[in-house]
């Protein structure tokens, strides 16, 4: 019973790390041309 739970817990944190690991990237690339990430878009200065 305990081992259906804990795969969908492992999928659902491993699905959020995924997620943030974006975030940070997408924020990566929008600083490294010289734009500011507002609102989940990245804005050119």
């Amino acid at each position: 019973m305990f081992r259906p739970i804990r795969t969908l817990i492992l999928l659902v944190v491993v699905f959020l790390a995924g997620i943030f690991f974006e975030r940070y990237q997408h924020l990566e690339r929008c600083t490294a041309t010289g734009g500011a990430v507002r609102n989940g878009l990245c804005q050119g200065e």
